[in-house]
This record gives structure tokens, C-alpha cells and sequence, in this order.
């Protein structure tokens, strides 16, 4: 099975009413003949060179005799395990791919020194490490690769021969990597990196952890034809006009993985839609659900939930999920259909799906704290060991935690979001993640969880970009452990917290609200957290 979709309800009348004008325009053969002019003339110039994922699949192809050639070749020197220093869609598709694949993969996407430290602990006697950048010179990945690089040479490794890079042909990475002497495998530059699941970002770290990448581009290749033509029984279009094209405008799309063989799909469809739709005061906020989040009860008008099943044309899921999209395939026809349909509801909400223009603002508010070094802002008040700051000073008159939350909570409009931002080591404590069931249910709207610096790369471009509904919770962590970057005048502890005071900063001065909650002891403060937003 390619990709099925099955759905009901305000999807069913969106598809209804919007597709026949879609085919009538032959936007299905435009878009997969490279129509640059979709977006219209103001994105015209970028969509041009942005549009290379379209003919990924046959690129590809020759990628996959290397790799194994590669993979072989390490494990003959006994080289098995694989960690990828990647952020935003140079991490999540491979991550999809390795665990729907069942393989090892470790995802270094983070710069929490403790995590960071995990990563190094674990045996570079049998480690290869894929540094992943489509510019070259995104800090957070060429801050670990310095790092593995001191630590190779400290036990007596030569990183040539543990290092593989891929990044675009004549970034300032492929410069310096083919100087050093390390094996580099080149990327489509006319594809970003949102769109590039199916290009050597997706496929180099997947195919050393041995998932099998062949399969995934067959898979892939064979939805090709039923996404490029104009029909009515498109599965792009049909996904696409579901949506973003309800009427009223359901703005918050519910993803829920129930019973498929697919792993960890979500959190990728979540950086595709929200960093290509959230902008020009408009979007689609995906939200990452399970089968028993409070949404699923309250049911918001303003959600659309995506159920992944096994099998969407089964007559008793459709039965007992109404009003609901279902979708089920293969992992290959889901990366190629959610990437057409994400291009496609850029063209049906007038914005333009390749670019990220406040991406950046984020990245430069941190720079700035780094060069800076200002003194820590004092927190509003301290309860229980957990230090809380706050954009606006009225959020902590309470002076409790639980009175903090309600008081950003009571800051949400009707058709408004929460986003927890967790800037911590989720190795030490993914229990945390569960913090936004709590929170969807006390604050009764749909609720996302990142964690930092990760959701900057995926959701942070809709937070400042995107309709003005949200509210936002930090969560970080003050620890003892720390750890140098080689030739940098900051270490990961002092980088984590400029990003996280930087996000914030810019945050507020999009007029958002801000909370941000600072933990000293990771397990007794996260039931504090837990104990506030139930009560």
C-alpha cells in the first residue's frame, strides 16, 4: 500500500470544495514540473531553488551503493554505532527513518552539556559520527563536532577516519570537511532542509544505521505518479485542501500515531507544516498527540486531529473516528505526500512554503547574550527550588507556581495554544514530556512540547511568524555539569541558556507572554511542575 486517506466531517466538505479548482488549475503537474509561480511573484525568485525534493527520489538513487559501501567498510573495523549531530530536518527524518526502521541511531540535536556528554560516554572506540548541515555553520552542530573531534584525539583516534559530513556543495563546512580530509557526501542545494527526508540528510545517517534506504526510496518512487497528476483522487490534494481549507479555518492539526508500524512521523510532519505555514500572521500548527490527550475529549473547534493507522480504508476506524482525517502507507509515500501537500496548502493560504524569515531573530538574540554576557536576570520569586521569570511582571504577582500558569493561561485567547519549551538533558528526564497532557488539560487548549534548542529548528518560526494565539512556557535546568567547545569562547552551558533567554527575548517582543521555569534538581522540581499545572 502507497498512502491511503479517508475523511470526515469538516475534511470531507474541505476536500469537496477545494480540490475540483485545484485540478481545474493543474496545480499537481505544476508543482511537480518545478512551477516556480505557484506562490506567486513575491516567492517566485526562492521557490525556484527550493524545489529540488521534487526529484529526489531518482538523486538519490546512486546515494545508496555508496552508503552501504561506507557502512561495510566501518563495521569491517568494527565501527557499528552511529551518532548524527543534526538539527531541525537534518535530525527529524532520519530519526523517523531509523526508528521506523528499528535501527540504533543516536540524535545529538541538543546542546545541554549533559546530553552532549551522553553522547561522548557511550564508546568512541566503535563510533562514527555524521555531522549534518545544510549551511555549515549552524553553532549547535558545529559545536559538537568540535567536540568530537578533541575527543577522538584524546583517545588516540584520528577523526578522519570517524567523521562523515554532509552539507551542501561549497558551504563553509564542505570547504573546511574535504580540507581536513573527511568523507563528505553532498546534498541537493535547490532543497531545504525542511523537504530533504529523501536527500543524504535523510538517507547517509539512516543508511550507516542500516535501515534500509533502497526499500524507503522504492516505497517513495511508487506514490510518485499518484501526486503528480491532476485528479480528483490525488492523495496530495485531497490531504492538502483537508488541512488548510476548513471552513471556519481549523488552524491546529492533532497528529496521533494509533497502531501504525510507523515511529516518531509526527514529530516530523510538525517542523514540515509549522516552519513552512507559520508566517505572514497565518499557518497550520501541528500539535503531537496520543490516543488519550485531553484535546481528543474537550475537542476545540479549531483542531483537526490526523489519525496514522494501519489501514485508513478499514470500515471500522472510519466508524469510530468521524470528523477525523485517517491516513496509513508506507513511511516513503508518507515523507513524499505530506511534502506535496505542505507545498500545496502554501499555495491555498497565499504564503510562501520555502522560507523561514523568523528563523533567524532567535538565533541572533542568542549570539548577541553570547558576546554580551549579561548578569543573570534575578527571578520573580523562588517556590519549592524552581526559579520563575516572567515576560510581564503581572504573571508572578501570585507569587506560586500554580498561580504563575494560571495566570498565562488566563492570557490565552479563545483560540489560542500553549507551547512548553523544555531546555534540559530529555535523556535525564523524558518523564517531563508528559507535563503536556497536564497542561492541555488545565489550560483546556491544544498544547505543543519541545525540547530546546530542537523546536527552534521546527515550531520557533510559527511561534513568531504565525497568528498571534500563543503563550509560552520555558522550562530549563540549573546544573553543575558543563562542558568546554573546543576554540569557542562559550561553553554548552552558556550556550543553552542564551538561546533559551534569547527565544524568550524575542518572544516578548512579539508582545507573546512568557513564562520561563528554572529547575536545580531535575527529579523532586519536575513534580513540583507536575503538582502545579494538575492542580
Amino acid at each position: 500500500m502507497t498512502f491511503a486517506i479517508h475523511a470526515s466531517g469538516a475534511a470531507r466538505v474541505a476536500i469537496d470544495e477545494t480540490v475540483p479548482a485545484l485540478v481545474h488549475d493543474l496545480i499537481a503537474s505544476r508543482l511537480t514540473g518545478g512551477d516556480a509561480t505557484l506562490w506567486g511573484p513575491a516567492a517566485e525568485s526562492e521557490a525556484s531553488t527550493r524545489l529540488g525534493w521534487i526529484e529526489a527520489v531518482s538523486v538519490s538513487r546512486p546515494l545508496v551503493a555508496e552508503i552501504s559501501a561506507l557502512r561495510a567498510d566501518l563495521h569491517a573495523k568494527g565501527v557499528t554505532r552511529v551518532v548524527l549531530a543534526g538539527m531541525g530536518g537534518s535530525s527529524l527524518a532520519p530519526e523517523v527513518i531509523a526508528q521506523t526502521a528499528g535501527v540504533p541511531l543516536t540524535i545529538l540535536d541538543s546542546t545541554a552539556p549533559s546530553q552532549v556528554l551522553a553522547a561522548l560516554d557511550e564508546g568512541l572506540e566503535g563510533t562514527v559520527l555524521v555531522v549534518s548541515s545544510k549551511s555549515g555553520s549552524t553553532v549547535e552542530t558545529d559545536s559538537q563536532r568540535r567536540t568530537f573531534e578533541a575527543a577522538f584525539r584524546d583517545v588516540g583516534i584520528d577523526p578522519v577516519e570517524r567523521i562523515v559530513v554532509v552539507t551542501e556543495p561549497d558551504s563553509p563546512l564542505d570547504a573546511s570537511a574535504r580540507e581536513a580530509g573527511y568523507r563528505v557526501f553532498n546534498a541537493d542545494p535547490n532543497v531545504g532542509g525542511r523537504y530533504s527526508a529523501l536527500t543524504a540528510f535523510g538517507l547517509v545517517p539512516s543508511g550507516l544505521a542500516g535501515a534500509d534506504i533502497d526499500e524507503l526510496l522504492n516505497e517513495a518512487e511508487a506514490s510518485l505518479l499518484e501526486v503528480a497528476i491532476d485528479s480528483a483522487d490525488n492523495p496530495a490534494l485531497r490531504l492538502a485542501a483537508a488541512i488548510s481549507a476548513t471552513s471556519p479555518r481549523r488552524d491546529k492539526l492533532g497528529l496521533i500515531t494509533d497502531g501504525t508500524h510507523i515511529n516518531g512521523l509526527p514529530d516530523w510532519i510538525e517542523q514540515l507544516i509549522a516552519e513552512s505555514t507559520g508566517k505572514d500572521s497565518t499557518g497550520i500548527l501541528p500539535v503531537v498527540l496520543l490516543p488519550v490527550s485531553p484535546e481528543l475529549d474537550s475537542k476545540p473547534a479549531d483542531l483537526q486531529i490526523v489519525r496514522f493507522v494501519d489501514d485508513a480504508n478499514e470500515f471500522h476506524l472510519r466508524e469510530r473516528h468521524q470528523d477525523e482525517i485517517l491516513v496509513s502507507g508506507s513511511l516513503g509515500a508518507q515523507l513524499i505526500v505530506w511534502e506535496y501537500a505542505t507545498a500545496i496548502a502554501g499555495y491555498l493560504l497565499g504564503i510562501n512554503p520555502f522560507d523561514q524569515p523568523d528563523v533567524e531573530s532567535a538565533k541572533v538574540a542568542a549570539r548577541g547574550l553570547l558576546d554580551a554576557r549579561p548578569e543573570p536576570t534575578a527571578p520573580a520569586f523562588v517556590e519549592n527550588g524552581v526559579e520563575v521569570r516572567v515576560s510581564d511582571a503581572a504573571l508572578a504577582v501570585s507569587g506560586t507556581v500554580e498561580g504563575v500558569l494560571d495566570a498565562l493561561w488566563a492570557e490565552l485567547p479563545s483560540d489560542g495554544y500553549v507551547s512548553i519549551q523544555a531546555y534540559v538533558n530529555r535523556l535525564d528526564v523524558p518523564q517531563l514530556q508528559g507535563l503536556r497532557e497536564l497542561v492541555a488539560a488545565d489550560s483546556g487548549r491544544p498544547t505543543t512540547f519541545g525540547w530546546g534548542p530542537r523546536f527552534l529548528h521546527s515550531t520557533g518560526q510559527y511561534h513568531k511568524g504565525g497568528p498571534a494565539q500563543g503563550v509560552f512556557l520555558q522550562i530549563l535546568e540549573r546544573t553543575e555539569v558543563d562542558l568546554e567547545i573546543p576554540e569557542r569562547p562559550f561553553t554548552f552551558g552558556q550556550l543553552i541558556e542564551a538561546q533559551a533567554a534569547g527565544d524568550a527575548g524575542v518572544l516578548a517582543e512579539h508582545g507573546r507572554p512568557v513564562v520561563s521555569l528554572t529547575i536545580t534538581d531535575s527529579s523532586a522540581d519536575v513534580l513540583t511542575l507536575f503538582e502545579a499545572a494538575q492542580k
